[in-house]
């Protein structure tokens, strides 16, 4: 086994604004595992706001070298486990690490990995598309390039209500909001009525992370379901969203690749939450990992290709909304020459 790494810069279409912060590159980590004539690939993203850096990424790449290198195409899972111990503390890592062993297992074994699981690809759901925070004629101006069937808009300013209502103006289609931790109880409890009426979904991750006091008023007096982000990462913290979330969104990076997703997946649906899985604005390496949880969710947000002008990669597509898989083995990625 070999391992490869390489860096590139995915510049994004818009300056990508959200409340914690904004960007117009966005650098990522692309692995490559090497078996003879089988290449599996995985991504993570730099990302300061979860102190993830690319010169800190691969330091743990390859601190941990020899260990990755030793891994002889057994199933992923137990690959993962692993190397746990020695890589868990870098989620980001360990998903670029687990997704490309995911797509190498499933080259190797002549394999896509829905077929590998078993997933049905029929009757998925349709991926929102995001609207990052503008001026709200900026905001519109970004719908009216793209139509699409679902709009995840970013919130966060003193204007969010306005900006709901100005852009309902020019599309009937259906809304989702993020706050990205930004509202208190109050306001949202206060304005989920609003957004009910102005055809808003749901609410993601409206108060900062840890408030769980905050979180249980909204979730018994919000009049919409609220989903958690920031507020589940990881494995570990699926149980406590019951309660306190309808629903929890999975981002592969943030909680090590498909291998713990999967588990949080079948632990949500135990605890009676619904399951959102999204994206990080990686490249098509990413979004192509992500689109196989699909048929296991009830919402997506894998638009994040869509929002560079330089992807790397070609695998799944998203055609108005809807998943296409690439009809290749593995995650179906394939990196541009």
């Amino acid at each position: 086994m070999r391992l490869n790494y390489y860096t590139f810069s995915l510049k994004l279409n818009h300056t990508f604004k959200i409340a914690h912060g904004s960007r117009n590159v966005q650098k990522t980590l692309i692995v490559e595992l090497t078996n003879g004539d089988f290449s599996g690939y995985g991504e993570a993203t730099a990302t300061p706001y979860y102190q993830h850096t690319i010169k800190s990424m691969i330091r743990v790449l390859e601190e941990n070298r020899m260990r990755i290198e030793s891994y002889n195409g057994e199933h992923p899972e137990r690959f993962w486990e692993q190397l746990n111990p020695f890589i868990g503390h870098n989620k980001f890592v360990q998903c670029s690490i687990d997704v490309a062993a995911w797509d190498l297992y499933g080259r190797m074994n002549n394999k896509r990995l829905v077929d590998i699981w078993n997933n049905q690809i029929k009757n998925m759901p349709v991926s929102s598309y995001t609207i990052g925070i503008d001026t709200i004629d900026a905001m519109v101006a970004k719908m009216s390039a793209q139509p699409w069937p679902i709009y995840k808009i970013k919130l966060g300013t003193d204007n969010d209500l306005k900006i709901v209502q100005a852009l309902r103006n020019h599309s009937k289609t259906v809304f989702r909001v993020d706050a990205n931790c930004a509202w208190d109880a109050d306001f949202t409890i206060k304005n989920s009525f609003k957004l009910k009426e102005l055809n808003v979904e749901f609410i993601e991750q409206p108060l900062i992370a840890d408030n769980w006091q905050g979180m249980k008023e909204v979730f018994d007096k919000s009049a919409l379901p609220v989903i958690a982000d920031e507020s589940c990462t990881t494995e570990d913290t699926v149980k406590q969203c019951k309660g306190y979330f309808h629903g929890i969104n999975i981002k592969l990076m943030k909680c090590g690749g498909l291998t713990p997703a999967r588990r949080m997946i079948q632990e949500a649906r135990m605890l009676g939450l619904q399951v959102m899985v999204g994206c990080m604005t990686e490249s098509t390496v990413g979004i192509s990992a992500i689109a196989h949880l699909v048929p296991e969710v009830d919402y997506i947000d894998m638009d994040g290709a869509m929002l560079i002008s330089n992807d790397i990669a070609k695998g799944v597509s998203l055609q108005n909304g809807h998943v296409i898989l690439a009809n290749k083995n593995g995650t179906g990625v394939c990196l541009n020459p």
